[in-house]
Formats: structure tokens, C-alpha cells, sequence
């Protein structure tokens, strides 16, 4: 066998060429091509980690902000139920108060009530004692306890001192003297008479009568009134009841 170096020459030199040619042509700008692939995909996966770690972030601040939601809202529950059984408790004690205080003014009515009542029946009872006892006496009025009444009167007049015995001998128009019955000729002579030896000067004697004096006498000027009878006596006793009640 026969080797043909001119054509090997020729082989090895055709692929210098071709490989010269490929370095040139094709190798370099696939290489540029892989290079700038490979730059883009490190780039992607830079922006990628960027990414993910503002992602992890925001998660964390996201759970961050959840569990401080989640606090906020139990400390303001806390802070509502706290508010609520404080003010439960206020409206309570305010209520229980509103009620004492009712409580009390209706005891307070309830005892004037009462109190007034009770002055009311005791007024009425005393008034129909008096009212009793002064029917009583009216059954019971004798010529004689009239003699006492007008014993009792000419003491009452003999105690007036000297100025105040003057003062009525002196009144003008005389004297009213009144009776509950009408007195006849010789018992106004008797009554006269009595009189002016208690009165240095027997001023004119008008004699009037008043049943209502039941027994007894009275004697009555403008501006002086001598009670003795037993309407006085039972208007006095009606008085000093009604002032102990």
C-alpha cells in the first residue's frame, strides 16, 4: 500500500483551514451566545434571590404585623370586657342607689303619711271629746253654777290692776256683759250691783246673750274681752290638746 503524503498534506492543511475558519467564524460568537446566556441565567437567578429574599421579608413582616394584630386585638378585648364589667359594676351600684334612694323617700312619705294621719285622727278625736263634754254641760247648767260663774268673773275683775280697772270704767259706750241666757230684771240688778263694787265708776251695762257660752259670763268692750265660761274653758282645752299633739 502506497500513502500519498501530497494528499494528507493537503487533507491536514484543508482542516487547519476549516478549524481556523470555525474559530472565526462560528466558535466565537457561540461562545459570546453561551457566555451571555450563562450571564443572563446568573443575573435571573441574582433577581431570583432578590426576590425571594424581599419576599421572605415582607412574609416576615407580614407575620410580624399578623401576630401584632393578633395581640392589639386581645388587649383590646381584654380592654373592652375590662371597660364592660367596669361599667356593669357603675350602672349596678348607680341603679342600687337610685333604688335606695327611692326606697327612702317613699319611707319618708310613707311616715309623713302616717304622721299626718295620725295628727288628723287625733285633732278629730280631741274636737269630738270637746264637742261631747260641751253637750254634756249644756244638759247640766243650773242657775246655781251660773252664781258660781259670776263669782268667778267679779274675782277676775277684782285681779285687774288699778290702770286696767280705769281703763274700763272708762270705755266709751259702756260695757257688754254677756250671758248664754237672758238674764231677768233682778239678775242684772244683782250683776250690776257686784260690779260696781268692784269698779270705782260703773260705766252703762249693755246686757246680750250667746248661747254659746254654754255657762258663765263675759264682758266685752272694743278692745278688751274678759272670758270666763265654759265655752272659753273648752276652747282652752281644745287649744292646749291640739299644741301637745
Amino acid at each position: 500500500m502506497t500513502i500519498d503524503f501530497w494528499g494528507l498534506g493537503l487533507q491536514a492543511i484543508n482542516v487547519l483551514i476549516l478549524v481556523w475558519l470555525l474559530s472565526r467564524v462560528f466558535w466565537r460568537p457561540v461562545a459570546a451566545a453561551i457566555v451571555a446566556r450563562r450571564d443572563a441565567a446568573q443575573a435571573i437567578l441574582t433577581d431570583a434571590k432578590a426576590t425571594r429574599a424581599k419576599a421572605d421579608a415582607a412574609l416576615a413582616e407580614l407575620t410580624s404585623a399578623r401576630d401584632g394584630i393578633a395581640e392589639e386585638r386581645e388587649a383590646l378585648l381584654a380592654k373592652a370586657a375590662k371597660e364592660a364589667r367596669a361599667a356593669s359594676a357603675a350602672t349596678l351600684a348607680e341603679a342600687r342607689a337610685k333604688a335606695e334612694s327611692l326606697l327612702t323617700r317613699a319611707a319618708e312619705t310613707r311616715d309623713r303619711e302616717a304622721a299626718a294621719a295620725r295628727a288628723k285622727a287625733e285633732k278629730e278625736a280631741t274636737e269630738l271629746a270637746v264637742d261631747i263634754a260641751r253637750k254634756l254641760l249644756t244638759r247640766v247648767t243650773t242657775a246655781e253654777i251660773q252664781e258660781t260663774f259670776l263669782t268667778l268673773l267679779l274675782a277676775e275683775v277684782d285681779r285687774l290692776s288699778t290702770q286696767d280697772k280705769a281703763t274700763l270704767a272708762a270705755t266709751p259706750g259702756g260695757i257688754t256683759l254677756v250671758s248664754p241666757t237672758a238674764l231677768d230684771g233682778a239678775a242684772q240688778a244683782t250683776v250690776t250691783q257686784a260690779l260696781r263694787q268692784k269698779l270705782a265708776t260703773l260705766p252703762k251695762l249693755h246686757f246680750v246673750t250667746d248661747p254659746a257660752l254654754i255657762a258663765g259670763f263675759e264682758i266685752r268692750t272694743p278692745h278688751f274681752v274678759l272670758h270666763n265660761s265654759w265655752q272659753a274653758d273648752l276652747d282652752g282645752i281644745l287649744k292646749a290638746l291640739n299644741h301637745a299633739a
